[in-house]
């Protein structure tokens, strides 16, 4: 098995920290029914960090993986926020 890319850290604020290796961004995370929400891949490559933008398919693979071992469910949906790390 490879090493991961990702390491994934929910946050209070309904948020879903992500650090690779170039850097940290925050996708949502709605609590009520614990949910991760991916923007689609057109849409990620308008709005992820640059250096995570040749990432999608690995960050989709891994956090599919993250959801099922925390018992969250996971969306792919073109609204999906995505934000610098404050």
């Amino acid at each position: 098995m490879t090493e991961p890319l990702f390491c994934f850290m929910p946050r209070w604020k309904e948020e879903l920290v992500v650090t690779g290796s170039g850097g940290t961004f925050v996708l949502e995370l709605p609590m009520g029914i614990l949910s991760a929400y991916l923007p689609t891949e057109d849409e990620w490559q308008r709005r992820a960090p640059a250096w995570a933008r040749s990432l999608w398919p690995a960050l989709k693979t891994e956090l599919e993986e993250w959801c099922r071992a925390n018992d969250a469910q996971f969306y792919i949906d073109a609204s999906a926020s995505v934000y610098p790390d404050r």
